[in-house]
Protein backbone atom coordinates (compact mmCIF):
# COMPACT_ATOMS: atom_id res chain seq x y z
CA UNK A 1 0.00 0.00 0.00
CA UNK A 2 2.34 2.39 0.93
CA UNK A 3 4.63 1.47 -2.37
CA UNK A 4 1.32 3.20 -4.26
CA UNK A 5 1.15 6.40 -2.29
CA UNK A 6 4.96 6.50 -3.14
CA UNK A 7 3.95 6.30 -6.88
CA UNK A 8 1.43 8.78 -6.57
CA UNK A 9 3.48 11.28 -5.53
CA UNK A 10 6.77 10.08 -7.64
CA UNK A 11 5.33 8.36 -10.38
CA UNK A 12 6.34 4.64 -11.16
CA UNK A 13 8.57 3.21 -10.06
CA UNK A 14 8.71 0.34 -12.48
CA UNK A 15 9.71 3.47 -15.05
CA UNK A 16 12.21 4.87 -12.91
CA UNK A 17 13.63 1.55 -12.81
CA UNK A 18 13.65 1.01 -16.18
CA UNK A 19 14.74 4.76 -17.17
CA UNK A 20 17.88 3.56 -14.95
CA UNK A 21 18.16 0.53 -17.25
CA UNK A 22 18.25 2.44 -20.30
CA UNK A 23 20.70 5.27 -18.78
CA UNK A 24 22.98 2.01 -18.12
CA UNK A 25 22.56 0.62 -21.77
CA UNK A 26 23.37 3.96 -23.35
CA UNK A 27 26.36 4.10 -21.21
CA UNK A 28 27.41 0.84 -22.27
CA UNK A 29 28.07 2.03 -26.08
CA UNK A 30 30.88 2.06 -27.97
CA UNK A 31 31.98 5.90 -27.11
CA UNK A 32 30.75 7.48 -30.90
CA UNK A 33 27.30 5.56 -30.44
CA UNK A 34 27.22 6.71 -26.98
CA UNK A 35 27.45 10.25 -27.51
CA UNK A 36 25.01 10.03 -30.57
CA UNK A 37 22.33 8.31 -28.52
CA UNK A 38 22.89 10.98 -25.15
CA UNK A 39 22.28 14.10 -27.65
CA UNK A 40 19.18 12.23 -29.66
CA UNK A 41 18.18 11.69 -25.75
CA UNK A 42 18.80 15.29 -24.56
CA UNK A 43 17.26 16.77 -27.64
CA UNK A 44 14.24 14.45 -26.98
CA UNK A 45 13.56 15.31 -23.52
CA UNK A 46 13.70 19.13 -24.28
CA UNK A 47 11.85 19.08 -27.78
CA UNK A 48 9.81 15.99 -27.39
CA UNK A 49 7.53 16.64 -24.55
CA UNK A 50 6.28 13.31 -23.43
CA UNK A 51 4.28 13.65 -20.84
CA UNK A 52 3.40 10.11 -20.11
CA UNK A 53 6.25 7.99 -18.46
CA UNK A 54 5.40 4.58 -20.14
CA UNK A 55 5.23 6.26 -24.09
CA UNK A 56 8.63 8.16 -22.67
CA UNK A 57 9.99 4.90 -21.10
CA UNK A 58 9.39 3.04 -24.37
CA UNK A 59 10.88 5.40 -26.50
CA UNK A 60 14.14 5.24 -24.98
CA UNK A 61 14.02 1.55 -24.85
CA UNK A 62 13.89 1.95 -28.52
CA UNK A 63 16.23 4.36 -28.64
CA UNK A 64 18.73 2.00 -26.93
CA UNK A 65 17.74 -0.68 -28.76
CA UNK A 66 18.56 1.77 -32.06
CA UNK A 67 22.23 1.80 -31.13
CA UNK A 68 23.25 -0.72 -29.70
CA UNK A 69 22.28 -2.91 -32.62
CA UNK A 70 24.00 -0.63 -34.83
CA UNK A 71 27.01 -0.71 -32.53
CA UNK A 72 27.11 -4.72 -32.79
CA UNK A 73 26.69 -4.30 -36.43
CA UNK A 74 29.57 -1.92 -36.58
CA UNK A 75 26.74 0.73 -38.11
CA UNK A 76 28.02 4.03 -38.28
CA UNK A 77 26.27 7.09 -36.55
CA UNK A 78 25.84 9.28 -39.59
CA UNK A 79 24.40 5.79 -41.10
CA UNK A 80 21.93 6.13 -38.39
CA UNK A 81 21.21 9.13 -38.45
CA UNK A 82 21.57 10.28 -41.62
CA UNK A 83 22.58 13.75 -42.83
CA UNK A 84 20.08 15.90 -41.21
CA UNK A 85 20.06 14.41 -37.22
CA UNK A 86 17.14 16.70 -36.60
CA UNK A 87 15.39 15.30 -39.22
CA UNK A 88 16.06 11.89 -37.71
CA UNK A 89 15.34 12.68 -33.97
CA UNK A 90 11.39 14.76 -35.17
CA UNK A 91 10.51 11.46 -37.85
CA UNK A 92 11.76 9.35 -34.75
CA UNK A 93 9.34 10.67 -32.29
CA UNK A 94 6.76 10.91 -34.49
CA UNK A 95 6.52 7.49 -33.47
CA UNK A 96 5.59 8.48 -30.30
CA UNK A 97 3.33 11.59 -30.51
CA UNK A 98 0.51 9.74 -28.39
CA UNK A 99 2.59 10.75 -25.31
CA UNK A 100 3.12 14.24 -25.77
CA UNK A 101 1.35 17.00 -23.86
CA UNK A 102 0.23 18.67 -27.27
CA UNK A 103 -1.40 15.95 -28.02
CA UNK A 104 -4.04 16.36 -25.43
CA UNK A 105 -4.14 19.88 -25.99
CA UNK A 106 -5.06 19.39 -29.48
CA UNK A 107 -8.20 16.83 -28.24
CA UNK A 108 -9.55 19.33 -26.06
CA UNK A 109 -9.45 21.80 -28.96
CA UNK A 110 -11.39 19.48 -31.63
CA UNK A 111 -13.81 18.67 -28.84
CA UNK A 112 -14.61 22.05 -27.54
CA UNK A 113 -14.82 23.33 -30.89
CA UNK A 114 -17.17 20.31 -32.00
CA UNK A 115 -19.46 21.01 -28.64
CA UNK A 116 -19.74 24.59 -29.76
CA UNK A 117 -23.97 24.65 -30.82
CA UNK A 118 -24.01 25.88 -34.95
CA UNK A 119 -27.17 26.98 -34.73
CA UNK A 120 -26.07 30.41 -33.14
CA UNK A 121 -25.94 31.76 -37.10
Amino acid sequence: MAAKWIEMVTGSLEQKKQYREHKARIQALPENHRIAAEAIERYLMYFGSISKGDVLVTMLDDLGDLFEQAAADGTPVRDIVGADPVEFVETFLANYSEGQWISKERLRLVNTINGISDSER
